[in-house]
């Protein structure tokens, strides 16, 4: 029996793609099939349908109309705008069909060839592949971005290190990320302490590590951005 939901590495550097066979989501996502804010973008498919998962600044909760099976592609923080032509922020919060962003004639004709393939979700990061071989390079300044606030370093920090200024910083962050870089670090840390609480590291401990103020800090964080308790999300 397959698995309810599933994930690899994919074929494109830094992407995963995953396949669920219910409400869409993903593993890890918490507690009743929330997906977190972890700040990529998607590339979704479903029977019929090509969409487009734009960044999250809050959990995404499923509802019932979205039934599976599902196939998507996870990007790389930073990397989906160029290979879709949307900048990030036109899809902050939102779930978009492709036909709305690119010609209806080529969204049907790839929507049909998907739903033949044997294998949907191989034949979509496949897509994502094509896609990313006709994209302008990865903008080595969004990498240095999410490597410096990846690691826990101040905004002012980051703006230094990849010789931006905040402005600058802040435009180019909404174009590649879908919101500014003090929301995306929060997403970011946010991820590296659920990482280090699965493994079991006591949640003061986790706070200390991940650069909140204490167990408490931590505590609101979750629950703004996910809107569950931290215990929650570890406990499902």
């Amino acid at each position: 029996m397959a698995p309810e939901y599933a994930e690899r590495t994919s074929r494109l550097p830094g992407a995963v793609v995953w396949t669920k066979q219910a409400l869409v989501g993903r593993t890890g996502a918490g507690a009743a099939g929330l997906v977190l804010p972890d700040g990529c973008m998607d590339l979704l498919w479903t029977e019929g349908r090509l969409l487009v998962a734009g960044p999250d600044t809050t959990a995404f909760r499923p509802g019932p109309g979205l039934r599976g099976p599902w196939a998507g592609v996870r990007f790389r923080p930073g990397t989906a705008p160029a290979l879709l032509g949307v900048p990030a922020h036109e899809l902050r919060n939102r779930r978009v069909d492709l036909a709305d962003l690119w010609p209806g004639a080529e969204v049907r004709r790839l929507t049909e060839r998907i739903d033949a393939a044997p294998d949907p979700a191989v034949a979509l990061e496949s897509l994502a592949v094509r896609l990313a071989a006709a994209a302008p390079p990865e903008d080595p300044q969004v990498r240095a971005v999410v490597a410096a606030l990846s690691a826990g370093r101040t905004i002012a920090a980051t703006a230094e290190a990849v010789g931006l200024g905040a402005r600058q910083l802040h435009r180019r962050s909404l174009a590649a990320f879908g919101y500014g870089p003090k929301t995306l670090a929060r997403i970011l840390r946010l991820q590296r302490a659920l990482a280090l609480a699965r493994r079991g590291v006591p949640l003061a401990e986790t706070a200390a590590r991940t650069g909140y103020a204490d167990q408490a800090h931590l505590s609101r964080d979750v629950r703004e951005l996910a809107g569950v308790p931290v215990t929650s999300l570890l406990g499902s």
